[in-house]
């Protein structure tokens, strides 16, 4: 039985008709390069929190404060079994805020403004290429907080709601 969870958060940020992706060069999850999102591991004091989790790591990474972002908000939640763990992962999004410069380097990686047309065509992780996906396709046209489940055939969503 797996028992073992491994939380994580990354954002993706926009600005204007570009995407900031991080092309991750070390990591202790993904064991060869790829393009993601910024963000990283939940820390014990984090766990019920994935907003503080998110902005220790953009702070960390990219240098950004909650001020120098618009409209951030958890969007995607995704499960995926995978190394003997369940991996969950929490994805935002939000737009730079006008007149906030995002800094050229990253510790974790290299840092990419990508056009919109151009994102799905790189190289990521499993879940995110499909949170990717749906959200250009689907998600920035509503506001919904959607759930992903991950299989061999890619990952299906549905919208979380309240009940």
């Amino acid at each position: 039985m797996v028992g073992k969870l491994r939380n994580m958060v990354s954002l993706y940020l926009m600005a204007g008709d570009r995407m900031l992706l991080l092309y991750r060069i070390g990591s202790r999850v993904l064991r060869n390069p790829c393009w993601c999102g910024i963000g990283g591991h939940f820390e014990k004091e984090e766990l019920n929190d994935a907003r503080a989790a998110l902005l220790r790591e953009v702070s960390e990474e990219i240098g950004l404060a909650e001020k120098d972002m618009e409209g951030l908000q958890l969007r995607y939640i995704t499960l995926r079994q995978k190394d003997g763990e369940i991996r969950q992962n929490y994805y935002f999004f939000a737009r730079l805020a006008t007149g906030t410069v995002v800094q050229d380097t990253c510790n974790e990686g290299v840092l990419e403004w990508v056009p919109l047309t151009e994102v799905c065509g790189r190289d990521m992780p499993y879940s995110a290429g499909y949170v990717i996906r749906h959200y250009l396709e689907t998600g920035r046209q509503d506001e919904t907080l959607y759930c992903g489940v991950a299989d061999r055939q890619g990952v299906q969503f549905v919208a979380l709601e309240e009940v």
